[in-house]
């Protein structure tokens, strides 16, 4: 066996590395497109690599080259992403215990401090440069509502690949401005992101290019899986309780498989309760989930979800309104005892607010969503006493400027210096928890 093989899902048989995978236009011979990575090294070296602080690349997801699909280390495209920062947040804690009567512990994955575009994405994009810089690939295909096809633009650029880009007409201005500053195609679609990914599959038969498969990408999957082996070197209880946005829902698919490589060390002892959080305009997974679960989880329910069309929501990189991932997620989701959550998306600005003035970390729109679902989690008696909770902080307020700008709510103008009272800045506190008190608190003490 070489360094690694990848294996049909559906049928076990062994499609070879990725050389063979991208020879085979990324398709089983059964026609799937589901294959799962593996390796011959002995799990047990994950605690090796997890103490290696004399690595090249020990400030990088890189630190765990032995468990990753690339065979030679010049070939690594990096620019620091993937050993990120986990913060404890016990503004939520006080929360959680004053309110509900909780006693957990909250931590945040803190994703906007990647060195490369500042998102959850970059992890992607590292393992996608320098797959395909190592097989000799120089065009590919992506279809994103913004800050994945961000991520790839740069990376790809450094490994000399020419990227066209498929974003649906609500993708963001900004990051339609940063990707095209990186020499790369932008094709907008008139229409919405389902739209998008359907002109560019067309695109990439038509002209014989790889596509990114989206988010069961084994390349994505692998690159993120790392997240599981961060989380041991960082902290010191693994967590029980999981919550991230969701748009695709690569993350808990590659946590799962990050679990199942090291199930037998004894280094992760259960499964996270993945709570997904989805934006109230844009929901379809939260929908399908909330029926199938009032009627006990029916059969056929991992197949019986909605489709939006052309959804309209205020986080366009959270617009998938064709959850196509929802079979492999919403199972995911309950094997974990988990749940799958609406936000509030007009509760955004007041959560990122009131996280920044506790914190001064300044979180995006999508956060916001992640950040907003632990607050819900609690409403649906979702964490529990002695929970270890993990927030997925998947992209900073610097990737929205526009957002940024919104968050402002401090400034005054004057005239003269008779127009400037004094200020203490613990008045705002108040103010700034009052939205948040006033939908999710309930009628115990409040904050």
């Amino acid at each position: 066996m070489k360094k690694y093989q990848l294996r049909c899902e559906k049928t076990g048989e062994v499609i070879g590395d990725f050389n063979d995978w991208f020879a085979m236009n990324q398709t089983c011979p059964d026609g799937s497109n589901m294959v799962t990575v593996e390796y011959p090294e002995p799990a047990e070296k994950i605690q090796n690599l997890i103490n290696n602080n004399n690595s090249k690349h020990k400030n990088s997801l890189w630190r765990y080259f032995d468990f990753l699909p690339l065979y030679n280390r010049e070939n690594i495209i990096s620019l620091g992403e993937g050993a990120i920062p986990v913060n404890r947040w016990e503004f939520l804690e006080e929360y959680a215990r004053k309110n509900f009567s909780v006693n957990c512990k909250v931590f945040v994955y803190r994703n906007d401090e990647n060195a490369g575009t500042g998102t959850f994405k970059d992890a992607a994009a590292t393992m996608a440069a320098s797959l395909l810089k190592e097989t000799g690939i120089k065009e590919y295909v992506i279809a994103s509502t913004g800050n994945i096809a961000t991520a790839y633009a740069r990376y790809l650029s450094l490994a000399g690949v020419s990227l066209s880009i498929f974003i649906p007409e609500n993708a963001q201005r900004t990051h339609q401005a940063e990707m095209g500053t990186y020499g790369q195609r932008i094709f907008k679609v008139r229409g919405d992101y389902a739209k998008a990914k359907k002109v560019a599959a067309e695109y990439a038969k038509k002209h014989g290019i790889l596509i990114s498969l989206g988010n069961i990408d084994p390349i994505r999957v692998e690159a993120k899986k790392t997240m599981v082996f961060e989380w041991l070197r960082l902290m010191e209880e693994f967590p029980t309780v999981y919550i991230q946005a969701l748009s695709g829902g690569t993350g808990p698919i590659a946590i799962e498989k990050g679990i199942k490589e090291i199930e037998d060390t004894g280094l992760v002892k259960q499964m996270p309760r993945f709570i997904l959080s989805q934006p109230h305009r844009c929901n379809p997974m939260a929908l399908a989930w909330e029926k199938a679960k009032a009627n006990n989880f029916p059969e056929g329910w991992l197949h019986d979800y909605p489709i939006l069309i052309n959804p309209y929501t205020k986080i366009p990189t959270l617009s998938t309104g064709n959850p196509t991932t929802y079979p492999i997620i919403a199972d995911i989701v309950k094997r974990s005892n988990g749940e799958i959550l609406s936000f509030d998306e007009d509760m955004a600005l007041d959560i990122a607010r009131l996280s920044t003035y506790h914190t001064t970390v300044k979180v995006g729109p999508a956060a916001t969503v992640a950040i907003g679902g632990f607050f819900e989690s609690l409403m649906k008696n979702a964490i529990h006493d002695d929970d270890v909770v993990l927030i997925n902080v998947g992209e900073g307020a610097k990737r929205s400027p526009e957002y940024m700008t919104a968050m402002n709510y401090s400034t005054l103008e004057v005239n003269s210096v008779d127009e400037c009272p004094r200020f203490d800045r613990t008045v705002y506190k108040k103010q700034l928890w009052a939205a948040v008190e006033e939908k999710y608190t309930t009628d115990k003490v409040k904050v």
